[in-house]
């Protein structure tokens, strides 16, 4: 009885494997092999990286989604983010230390009272920018960023017609769906997922976690259906992760 079981497992596990490897020959036909993505993500990570630099002064834009993924798959969207370069978020006063305060805008997260994975962000220093200012709403006399007015504000004032879908403003380029995401940038790993850092034992391994630990998080324009302040929470994004 233990052979005819032990036949019967190992022909499951090889028909699993020769099934695996006809799933990857097809996706290498329909998305590349594993090279070619690898060099697709690293050409994009290269285009961030040139772009940001030319856009030090202004707005800093990453491409997300399937295509920063390297896959490049037919009908699909192209996915964009962008954060004005001279606002920063920090999750504690004690982080202020890092920028001048004349130079950048520096905006405090406040999770007090949103659901996981949201905040609120209200500003710490005096601002010129006019479509933060616009979004502004005051309570509890601190002056907070609306995610929602933010969002009408830029879905307006985008170059192409857009609508809004969800944190995104929602347009055409030729063709091409294009779906940008108008967010504020934080430096800093949030405090609520630091236990993640000590879950990450074999996978993803320790030099991509430092990686994603550094680089930080960004703030997507949309709040918790569910929270008390859904028009003025923005979601936690690991997009760049």
């Amino acid at each position: 009885m233990d052979s005819i079981r032990g036949s019967q497992n190992y022909l499951i596990e090889t028909a699993i494997q020769h099934i695996s490897e006809s799933v990857f020959v097809g996706l290498c036909h329909k998305l590349g092999t594993s090279e070619l993505v690898a060099m697709s993500r690293d050409m994009m990570d290269l285009e961030d990286m040139v772009d940001n630099l030319i856009a030090s002064d202004g707005i800093s834009v990453m491409v997300s989604g399937s295509l920063r993924e390297g896959l490049r798959l037919k009908g699909s969207d192209l996915d964009f983010m962008g954060w004005p370069n001279k606002h920063r978020v920090i999750w504690e006063l004690s982080q202020s230390q890092y920028y001048n305060t004349h130079r950048q805008t520096l905006i405090l997260c406040d999770c007090s009272d949103s659901p996981p994975g949201f905040t609120l962000l209200y500003l710490l220093s005096p601002n010129m920018n006019r479509q933060v200012q616009g979004a502004c709403v005051r309570m509890n006399k601190r002056l907070y960023i609306s995610s929602s007015l933010y969002r009408q504000i830029m879905c307006s004032e985008s170059i192409r017609k857009s609508t809004q879908h969800g944190p995104c403003a929602s347009g055409k380029l030729g063709t091409l769906d294009i779906d940008t995401a108008y967010c504020f940038v934080s430096d800093f790993w949030p405090p609520p997922a630091y236990s993640w850092i000590d879950r990450c034992h074999s996978w993803p391994k320790p030099h991509v976690v430092d990686d994603i630990v550094k680089n930080g998080c960004h703030f997507v324009a949309i709040g918790h259906k569910l929270g008390r302040h859904e028009d003025y929470e923005w979601r936690v994004s690991f997009s760049l992760a």
